[in-house]
Protein backbone atom coordinates (compact mmCIF):
# COMPACT_ATOMS: atom_id res chain seq x y z
CA UNK A 1 0.00 0.00 0.00
CA UNK A 2 1.55 3.59 -1.07
CA UNK A 3 2.58 5.35 1.71
CA UNK A 4 0.42 8.26 1.09
CA UNK A 5 -2.44 6.41 1.30
CA UNK A 6 -1.61 4.31 4.50
CA UNK A 7 -2.97 6.70 6.92
CA UNK A 8 -6.01 5.93 9.36
CA UNK A 9 -8.34 8.12 7.39
CA UNK A 10 -7.90 5.25 4.53
CA UNK A 11 -7.19 2.21 6.16
CA UNK A 12 -10.80 2.92 8.72
CA UNK A 13 -12.52 2.96 5.63
CA UNK A 14 -15.14 0.28 4.76
CA UNK A 15 -14.43 -1.17 1.33
CA UNK A 16 -16.80 -2.69 -1.04
CA UNK A 17 -16.03 -5.66 -3.69
CA UNK A 18 -13.68 -4.96 -6.28
CA UNK A 19 -15.76 -7.09 -9.04
CA UNK A 20 -19.09 -5.96 -9.74
CA UNK A 21 -21.51 -8.30 -7.75
CA UNK A 22 -24.17 -10.15 -9.60
CA UNK A 23 -27.04 -8.38 -9.46
CA UNK A 24 -29.53 -12.17 -9.15
CA UNK A 25 -32.33 -11.00 -10.49
CA UNK A 26 -34.73 -13.22 -12.36
CA UNK A 27 -34.65 -13.15 -16.43
CA UNK A 28 -37.36 -11.94 -18.39
CA UNK A 29 -38.20 -13.31 -21.59
CA UNK A 30 -40.10 -11.75 -24.75
CA UNK A 31 -41.32 -13.66 -27.71
CA UNK A 32 -40.01 -12.33 -31.46
CA UNK A 33 -42.20 -13.61 -34.50
CA UNK A 34 -40.84 -12.40 -37.50
CA UNK A 35 -43.37 -10.25 -40.24
CA UNK A 36 -42.53 -11.34 -44.15
CA UNK A 37 -43.07 -10.13 -47.34
CA UNK A 38 -43.49 -11.90 -50.22
CA UNK A 39 -39.85 -12.39 -50.84
CA UNK A 40 -39.27 -13.29 -47.57
CA UNK A 41 -37.41 -10.20 -46.40
CA UNK A 42 -38.05 -9.08 -43.09
CA UNK A 43 -40.81 -6.07 -42.28
CA UNK A 44 -41.17 -6.49 -38.78
CA UNK A 45 -41.65 -8.51 -35.53
CA UNK A 46 -44.83 -9.43 -33.57
CA UNK A 47 -43.86 -9.12 -29.79
CA UNK A 48 -44.98 -11.32 -27.63
CA UNK A 49 -45.34 -11.43 -24.17
CA UNK A 50 -43.61 -14.65 -22.07
CA UNK A 51 -43.75 -15.34 -18.81
CA UNK A 52 -40.91 -18.17 -18.86
CA UNK A 53 -39.57 -20.35 -21.54
CA UNK A 54 -42.35 -21.34 -23.10
CA UNK A 55 -43.93 -20.56 -26.32
CA UNK A 56 -47.05 -19.84 -25.42
CA UNK A 57 -49.41 -16.68 -23.93
CA UNK A 58 -50.30 -17.02 -19.74
CA UNK A 59 -51.14 -14.14 -17.45
CA UNK A 60 -53.18 -10.88 -17.47
CA UNK A 61 -53.03 -9.34 -20.48
CA UNK A 62 -52.52 -5.48 -18.69
CA UNK A 63 -49.50 -6.41 -17.33
CA UNK A 64 -48.33 -8.49 -20.48
CA UNK A 65 -48.64 -5.64 -22.52
CA UNK A 66 -46.80 -3.14 -19.64
CA UNK A 67 -44.21 -5.64 -19.53
CA UNK A 68 -43.60 -5.90 -23.19
CA UNK A 69 -43.10 -1.80 -23.82
CA UNK A 70 -41.07 -2.09 -20.81
CA UNK A 71 -38.99 -5.22 -21.78
CA UNK A 72 -38.62 -3.65 -25.31
CA UNK A 73 -37.24 -0.13 -23.72
CA UNK A 74 -34.83 -1.50 -21.98
CA UNK A 75 -33.57 -3.94 -24.75
CA UNK A 76 -32.35 -0.94 -26.99
CA UNK A 77 -33.71 -2.36 -30.36
CA UNK A 78 -32.29 -1.44 -33.35
CA UNK A 79 -34.29 0.48 -35.45
CA UNK A 80 -32.89 -1.55 -38.65
CA UNK A 81 -34.71 -4.37 -37.00
CA UNK A 82 -38.29 -3.29 -38.93
CA UNK A 83 -41.01 -2.35 -37.22
CA UNK A 84 -42.65 -3.80 -33.37
CA UNK A 85 -45.87 -4.55 -33.42
CA UNK A 86 -46.80 -4.50 -30.27
CA UNK A 87 -50.58 -6.52 -29.08
CA UNK A 88 -52.44 -3.85 -26.66
CA UNK A 89 -55.28 -3.69 -24.66
CA UNK A 90 -57.83 -1.16 -24.31
CA UNK A 91 -56.17 0.71 -21.11
CA UNK A 92 -52.65 0.96 -22.62
CA UNK A 93 -54.12 2.85 -25.79
CA UNK A 94 -56.63 5.10 -23.58
CA UNK A 95 -54.08 5.57 -21.05
CA UNK A 96 -51.40 6.00 -23.50
CA UNK A 97 -48.54 3.60 -21.84
CA UNK A 98 -47.65 2.77 -25.38
CA UNK A 99 -46.10 6.09 -26.18
CA UNK A 100 -43.24 5.29 -24.08
CA UNK A 101 -42.00 3.06 -27.56
CA UNK A 102 -40.86 5.32 -30.43
CA UNK A 103 -43.49 5.87 -32.93
CA UNK A 104 -41.52 5.85 -36.26
CA UNK A 105 -40.66 2.01 -35.94
CA UNK A 106 -43.92 1.04 -33.52
CA UNK A 107 -47.20 -0.48 -34.49
CA UNK A 108 -50.40 -0.74 -32.48
CA UNK A 109 -52.38 -4.05 -32.39
CA UNK A 110 -56.08 -3.96 -31.40
CA UNK A 111 -56.72 -7.23 -30.32
CA UNK A 112 -59.55 -8.78 -31.77
CA UNK A 113 -61.55 -9.01 -28.29
CA UNK A 114 -61.99 -5.03 -28.20
CA UNK A 115 -64.85 -2.91 -29.43
CA UNK A 116 -64.53 0.87 -30.44
CA UNK A 117 -65.89 3.35 -28.42
CA UNK A 118 -65.36 7.09 -28.16
CA UNK A 119 -62.60 7.63 -25.92
CA UNK A 120 -60.38 4.25 -27.61
CA UNK A 121 -60.98 5.86 -31.13
CA UNK A 122 -60.14 9.46 -29.67
CA UNK A 123 -56.93 7.60 -27.89
CA UNK A 124 -56.03 6.41 -31.59
CA UNK A 125 -56.76 9.38 -33.67
CA UNK A 126 -54.44 11.38 -30.72
CA UNK A 127 -51.73 8.26 -31.64
CA UNK A 128 -51.72 8.50 -35.20
CA UNK A 129 -51.22 12.19 -35.27
CA UNK A 130 -48.37 11.51 -33.18
CA UNK A 131 -46.94 8.60 -35.63
CA UNK A 132 -48.21 5.33 -34.55
CA UNK A 133 -49.30 2.88 -37.09
CA UNK A 134 -52.45 0.61 -36.29
CA UNK A 135 -52.99 -3.19 -36.75
CA UNK A 136 -56.34 -5.22 -36.02
CA UNK A 137 -55.03 -8.47 -34.79
CA UNK A 138 -57.52 -11.17 -36.00
CA UNK A 139 -59.79 -9.53 -37.64
CA UNK A 140 -63.48 -11.11 -38.65
CA UNK A 141 -66.17 -8.96 -40.30
CA UNK A 142 -67.99 -7.93 -37.35
CA UNK A 143 -70.09 -5.16 -37.75
CA UNK A 144 -69.28 -3.81 -33.91
CA UNK A 145 -65.35 -3.30 -35.39
CA UNK A 146 -66.23 -1.21 -38.35
CA UNK A 147 -65.24 2.09 -36.67
CA UNK A 148 -61.24 0.60 -36.26
CA UNK A 149 -61.06 0.08 -40.17
CA UNK A 150 -61.07 3.54 -40.48
CA UNK A 151 -57.64 4.18 -38.22
CA UNK A 152 -56.14 0.46 -40.16
CA UNK A 153 -52.42 0.21 -41.02
CA UNK A 154 -52.35 -3.34 -41.40
CA UNK A 155 -55.22 -5.55 -41.23
CA UNK A 156 -54.13 -9.76 -39.94
CA UNK A 157 -55.79 -12.34 -41.29
CA UNK A 158 -55.79 -15.23 -38.70
CA UNK A 159 -55.51 -18.51 -41.85
CA UNK A 160 -56.45 -21.01 -38.33
CA UNK A 161 -59.74 -19.64 -38.18
CA UNK A 162 -61.34 -17.47 -40.70
CA UNK A 163 -62.34 -20.04 -43.79
CA UNK A 164 -62.33 -18.78 -47.46
CA UNK A 165 -65.82 -16.88 -46.87
CA UNK A 166 -64.86 -14.94 -43.93
CA UNK A 167 -61.97 -14.25 -45.14
CA UNK A 168 -63.95 -12.50 -48.30
CA UNK A 169 -65.68 -10.64 -46.14
CA UNK A 170 -62.79 -9.54 -44.63
CA UNK A 171 -61.45 -8.48 -47.90
CA UNK A 172 -64.42 -6.70 -49.15
CA UNK A 173 -64.28 -4.41 -46.18
CA UNK A 174 -60.34 -3.70 -45.95
CA UNK A 175 -60.68 -2.79 -49.98
CA UNK A 176 -61.97 0.41 -49.12
CA UNK A 177 -58.86 1.29 -47.14
CA UNK A 178 -55.24 1.83 -47.38
CA UNK A 179 -54.70 -1.33 -45.17
CA UNK A 180 -52.04 -3.65 -46.05
CA UNK A 181 -53.24 -7.29 -45.55
CA UNK A 182 -51.30 -9.35 -43.64
CA UNK A 183 -51.63 -13.54 -43.30
CA UNK A 184 -51.04 -14.49 -39.79
CA UNK A 185 -50.89 -18.35 -38.76
CA UNK A 186 -49.83 -19.32 -41.87
CA UNK A 187 -48.33 -22.92 -41.58
CA UNK A 188 -47.86 -24.55 -44.94
CA UNK A 189 -46.69 -23.74 -48.53
CA UNK A 190 -50.28 -23.68 -49.68
CA UNK A 191 -51.67 -21.56 -46.91
CA UNK A 192 -48.82 -19.06 -48.12
CA UNK A 193 -49.83 -19.92 -52.11
CA UNK A 194 -53.14 -19.23 -51.78
CA UNK A 195 -53.05 -15.87 -48.38
CA UNK A 196 -50.62 -14.19 -51.78
CA UNK A 197 -53.47 -14.97 -54.56
CA UNK A 198 -56.07 -13.59 -52.32
CA UNK A 199 -53.99 -10.30 -51.99
CA UNK A 200 -52.07 -10.38 -48.80
CA UNK A 201 -48.99 -8.74 -48.62
CA UNK A 202 -47.59 -9.56 -45.31
CA UNK A 203 -47.16 -12.85 -43.57
CA UNK A 204 -46.42 -14.75 -40.40
CA UNK A 205 -46.64 -17.75 -38.90
CA UNK A 206 -44.80 -21.58 -37.88
CA UNK A 207 -44.17 -21.95 -41.58
CA UNK A 208 -41.61 -19.23 -41.40
CA UNK A 209 -40.48 -19.52 -38.27
CA UNK A 210 -41.36 -19.95 -34.52
CA UNK A 211 -41.44 -16.93 -32.15
CA UNK A 212 -37.75 -16.25 -31.47
CA UNK A 213 -37.47 -16.38 -27.21
CA UNK A 214 -35.62 -13.36 -26.22
CA UNK A 215 -34.20 -13.81 -22.97
CA UNK A 216 -32.31 -10.81 -20.82
CA UNK A 217 -31.67 -9.66 -17.32
CA UNK A 218 -34.08 -7.87 -15.45
CA UNK A 219 -32.01 -4.54 -14.00
CA UNK A 220 -32.05 -4.13 -10.34
CA UNK A 221 -33.81 -2.14 -8.86
CA UNK A 222 -33.70 -0.46 -5.49
CA UNK A 223 -37.40 -0.78 -3.69
CA UNK A 224 -37.64 1.85 -1.80
CA UNK A 225 -37.22 4.17 -4.56
CA UNK A 226 -40.73 2.67 -6.06
CA UNK A 227 -42.37 2.60 -2.80
CA UNK A 228 -41.13 6.83 -2.61
CA UNK A 229 -42.65 7.21 -6.45
CA UNK A 230 -45.72 5.45 -5.54
CA UNK A 231 -46.54 7.35 -2.72
CA UNK A 232 -45.82 10.49 -4.43
CA UNK A 233 -48.38 9.29 -7.53
CA UNK A 234 -50.58 9.14 -5.39
CA UNK A 235 -50.83 12.44 -4.10
CA UNK A 236 -52.26 13.62 -7.29
CA UNK A 237 -49.92 16.58 -8.86
CA UNK A 238 -46.57 15.72 -10.21
CA UNK A 239 -43.69 17.60 -8.55
CA UNK A 240 -40.95 17.09 -11.29
CA UNK A 241 -38.18 18.28 -9.13
CA UNK A 242 -39.29 16.12 -6.33
CA UNK A 243 -39.58 12.94 -8.76
CA UNK A 244 -36.09 14.31 -10.05
CA UNK A 245 -34.36 13.40 -6.49
CA UNK A 246 -36.35 10.22 -5.75
CA UNK A 247 -35.45 8.81 -9.74
CA UNK A 248 -32.12 9.65 -9.10
CA UNK A 249 -31.40 6.62 -6.27
CA UNK A 250 -32.81 3.86 -9.31
CA UNK A 251 -30.28 3.15 -11.73
CA UNK A 252 -32.52 1.31 -13.88
CA UNK A 253 -35.19 4.24 -13.47
CA UNK A 254 -32.27 6.65 -14.59
CA UNK A 255 -32.01 4.84 -17.55
CA UNK A 256 -35.27 4.77 -18.53
CA UNK A 257 -36.09 7.87 -18.74
CA UNK A 258 -32.69 9.03 -20.53
CA UNK A 259 -34.04 6.41 -23.48
CA UNK A 260 -37.68 7.90 -23.67
CA UNK A 261 -35.45 12.00 -23.46
CA UNK A 262 -33.57 10.55 -26.35
CA UNK A 263 -37.16 9.63 -28.58
CA UNK A 264 -38.03 13.05 -27.48
CA UNK A 265 -34.43 14.61 -28.93
CA UNK A 266 -34.67 12.90 -32.20
CA UNK A 267 -36.21 16.53 -33.96
CA UNK A 268 -34.10 18.25 -31.51
CA UNK A 269 -30.53 17.27 -31.49
CA UNK A 270 -29.08 18.26 -27.85
CA UNK A 271 -27.67 16.45 -25.36
CA UNK A 272 -28.83 15.90 -21.73
CA UNK A 273 -26.50 15.93 -18.78
CA UNK A 274 -28.56 15.74 -16.07
CA UNK A 275 -32.31 14.09 -14.63
CA UNK A 276 -33.51 16.89 -14.40
CA UNK A 277 -33.02 17.87 -17.65
CA UNK A 278 -34.36 14.80 -18.81
CA UNK A 279 -37.88 15.33 -17.19
CA UNK A 280 -38.20 18.60 -18.78
CA UNK A 281 -37.73 17.01 -22.08
CA UNK A 282 -40.20 13.98 -21.48
CA UNK A 283 -43.07 15.82 -19.64
CA UNK A 284 -44.92 15.03 -16.54
CA UNK A 285 -47.64 12.90 -18.71
CA UNK A 286 -44.80 10.93 -20.03
CA UNK A 287 -42.90 10.41 -16.81
CA UNK A 288 -46.17 9.04 -15.20
CA UNK A 289 -46.58 6.52 -17.43
CA UNK A 290 -42.98 5.68 -17.78
CA UNK A 291 -42.97 5.43 -13.52
CA UNK A 292 -46.53 3.33 -13.60
CA UNK A 293 -44.85 0.65 -16.18
CA UNK A 294 -41.58 0.36 -14.53
CA UNK A 295 -43.32 -0.10 -11.10
CA UNK A 296 -45.34 -2.97 -12.58
CA UNK A 297 -42.61 -4.47 -13.51
CA UNK A 298 -40.59 -4.07 -10.16
CA UNK A 299 -43.54 -5.91 -8.51
CA UNK A 300 -41.79 -9.43 -7.06
CA UNK A 301 -38.52 -8.42 -8.67
CA UNK A 302 -35.73 -9.22 -6.01
CA UNK A 303 -33.06 -6.83 -6.54
CA UNK A 304 -29.20 -6.86 -5.87
CA UNK A 305 -28.68 -4.77 -2.64
CA UNK A 306 -24.52 -4.48 -3.04
CA UNK A 307 -25.26 -3.85 -7.24
CA UNK A 308 -27.53 -0.99 -6.30
CA UNK A 309 -25.23 0.39 -2.80
CA UNK A 310 -21.90 0.52 -5.30
CA UNK A 311 -23.68 2.38 -8.19
CA UNK A 312 -25.17 4.88 -5.51
CA UNK A 313 -21.76 5.46 -3.96
CA UNK A 314 -20.11 6.04 -6.78
CA UNK A 315 -22.81 8.90 -7.91
CA UNK A 316 -23.04 10.49 -4.10
CA UNK A 317 -19.01 10.27 -4.09
CA UNK A 318 -18.68 11.81 -7.66
CA UNK A 319 -21.75 14.44 -6.73
CA UNK A 320 -19.63 15.17 -3.15
CA UNK A 321 -16.15 16.14 -5.12
CA UNK A 322 -17.51 17.78 -7.73
CA UNK A 323 -17.25 21.59 -6.48
CA UNK A 324 -13.69 20.79 -6.02
CA UNK A 325 -13.31 19.63 -8.88
CA UNK A 326 -15.18 22.75 -10.79
CA UNK A 327 -17.77 20.33 -11.98
CA UNK A 328 -21.71 20.47 -12.09
CA UNK A 329 -22.10 18.28 -8.81
CA UNK A 330 -25.60 17.07 -10.82
CA UNK A 331 -23.56 16.04 -13.87
CA UNK A 332 -21.09 13.51 -11.95
CA UNK A 333 -23.89 12.24 -9.90
CA UNK A 334 -25.62 11.14 -13.15
CA UNK A 335 -22.06 10.39 -14.36
CA UNK A 336 -21.93 7.41 -11.47
CA UNK A 337 -25.32 6.26 -11.97
CA UNK A 338 -24.48 5.31 -15.51
CA UNK A 339 -21.17 4.13 -14.43
CA UNK A 340 -22.15 0.55 -14.38
CA UNK A 341 -25.06 0.46 -16.81
CA UNK A 342 -22.84 -2.41 -19.03
CA UNK A 343 -23.27 -4.36 -16.05
CA UNK A 344 -26.92 -4.26 -15.16
CA UNK A 345 -27.87 -4.44 -19.04
CA UNK A 346 -25.31 -7.33 -19.58
CA UNK A 347 -24.59 -5.00 -22.68
CA UNK A 348 -21.22 -3.25 -24.64
CA UNK A 349 -21.35 0.12 -23.10
CA UNK A 350 -20.82 1.11 -26.84
CA UNK A 351 -24.27 -0.25 -28.02
CA UNK A 352 -25.71 1.65 -24.69
CA UNK A 353 -24.20 5.35 -25.15
CA UNK A 354 -25.28 4.92 -28.77
CA UNK A 355 -29.21 5.40 -27.49
CA UNK A 356 -29.13 7.51 -24.88
CA UNK A 357 -28.76 11.61 -25.29
CA UNK A 358 -25.45 12.51 -23.11
CA UNK A 359 -22.94 15.15 -24.34
CA UNK A 360 -19.84 13.69 -25.87
CA UNK A 361 -17.64 14.80 -22.80
CA UNK A 362 -19.98 12.40 -20.05
CA UNK A 363 -19.40 9.50 -22.62
CA UNK A 364 -15.62 10.32 -22.75
CA UNK A 365 -15.90 10.26 -19.39
CA UNK A 366 -17.72 6.91 -18.92
CA UNK A 367 -14.72 5.30 -21.10
CA UNK A 368 -12.51 6.52 -18.89
CA UNK A 369 -10.58 9.50 -20.84
CA UNK A 370 -8.11 11.94 -18.66
CA UNK A 371 -11.01 14.57 -17.32
CA UNK A 372 -11.92 15.57 -14.22
CA UNK A 373 -14.79 13.82 -14.57
CA UNK A 374 -13.37 10.40 -15.84
CA UNK A 375 -10.97 10.68 -13.25
CA UNK A 376 -13.18 11.18 -10.88
CA UNK A 377 -14.64 7.54 -11.62
CA UNK A 378 -11.41 6.22 -11.54
CA UNK A 379 -10.78 7.11 -8.36
CA UNK A 380 -13.64 5.17 -7.25
CA UNK A 381 -12.87 2.44 -8.89
CA UNK A 382 -9.88 2.15 -7.39
CA UNK A 383 -11.11 2.76 -3.47
CA UNK A 384 -13.53 -0.01 -4.76
CA UNK A 385 -10.50 -2.18 -5.21
CA UNK A 386 -8.24 -1.24 -2.95
CA UNK A 387 -5.75 0.13 -5.42
CA UNK A 388 -4.14 2.66 -3.41
CA UNK A 389 -1.31 3.67 -6.04
CA UNK A 390 -3.67 4.47 -8.46
CA UNK A 391 -5.80 6.33 -6.05
CA UNK A 392 -2.41 8.00 -4.91
CA UNK A 393 -1.78 9.27 -8.71
CA UNK A 394 -5.71 10.64 -8.94
CA UNK A 395 -5.24 12.27 -6.17
CA UNK A 396 -2.07 14.46 -7.89
CA UNK A 397 -3.68 14.49 -10.67
CA UNK A 398 -7.21 16.02 -9.55
CA UNK A 399 -5.16 18.03 -6.40
CA UNK A 400 -7.17 16.83 -4.53
CA UNK A 401 -6.50 16.34 -0.07
CA UNK A 402 -6.37 12.74 0.77
CA UNK A 403 -8.89 13.66 4.22
CA UNK A 404 -11.09 14.61 1.30
CA UNK A 405 -11.46 11.72 -0.97
CA UNK A 406 -11.56 9.30 2.49
CA UNK A 407 -14.58 11.89 4.08
CA UNK A 408 -16.33 11.97 0.91
CA UNK A 409 -16.53 8.23 0.38
CA UNK A 410 -17.19 7.26 3.96
CA UNK A 411 -20.25 9.75 3.64
CA UNK A 412 -21.06 8.68 0.24
CA UNK A 413 -21.02 4.97 1.79
CA UNK A 414 -23.35 5.99 4.74
CA UNK A 415 -25.79 7.55 2.45
CA UNK A 416 -26.02 4.53 -0.20
CA UNK A 417 -26.66 2.31 2.77
CA UNK A 418 -29.73 4.55 4.16
CA UNK A 419 -31.15 4.76 0.50
CA UNK A 420 -31.18 0.90 0.08
CA UNK A 421 -32.63 0.80 3.44
CA UNK A 422 -29.52 -1.03 4.63
CA UNK A 423 -28.14 -0.53 8.66
CA UNK A 424 -24.52 -0.83 7.72
CA UNK A 425 -22.47 0.20 4.33
CA UNK A 426 -21.14 -2.88 2.07
CA UNK A 427 -18.36 -4.82 3.79
CA UNK A 428 -15.84 -7.24 1.45
CA UNK A 429 -14.90 -10.78 2.48
CA UNK A 430 -11.12 -10.78 3.91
Amino acid sequence: MSAALASPKFEALPQTNAHVPSTCTPNRFLGRQPILDAERNLFGYELLYREGKTDHFSGDPEVATREVVDHWLMLLPDSRQGAAFVNCTRNAIVDGFVTLLPPESTVLEILEDIDPDPALINACLSLKAKGYRFALDGFLPRPSRAPFLALADFIKVDFMTADFLVRREIYALASGTPARLVAEKIESDAQLRIAISEGCSLFQGYFFSQPILVESHRVPRNHSVYLSLLAQLQQGSTDLRKLGKIIAGDASLCFRVLRLANSALQHHPGAITTIGEALLMIGEDALRRLITVAVTGAIGDRCSSALIAMILTRARFCELIAPSLREDPAELYLLGMLSLLDALLQMPFPRILQSIPISNEMKLALAGDQSPAGLSLALVRGLESCDWARCEEIQHQLGLAEGAIAAAYTQALRWAATMTGENQPPQTRS
